[in-house]
């Protein structure tokens, strides 16, 4: 019970200073070249990120799928 306790508490404060410190985890993270790249990658495989980023930089806009 209470080691159970402890593992609860250490992540809830484990949650609490990633939420503090999260754009200092990010950049350090994102400051490893193969992170960033890996980052990237994924962020290119989703639909809207991949529309938004290509269409600002291209200035165009993919035809939109009707459902």
């Amino acid at each position: 019970m209470f080691q159970r306790l402890i593992s609860i508490l250490s992540f809830v404060f484990s949650m609490y200073f990633a939420y503090k410190y999260r754009y200092r985890l990010v950049n350090a993270v994102l400051g490893r070249r193969m992170l960033r790249k890996l980052a990237v990658m994924v962020a290119m495989q989703i639909p809207f990120i991949r529309d938004k980023v290509l269409g600002s930089v291209l200035q165009f806009n993919r035809p939109q799928q009707n459902m």
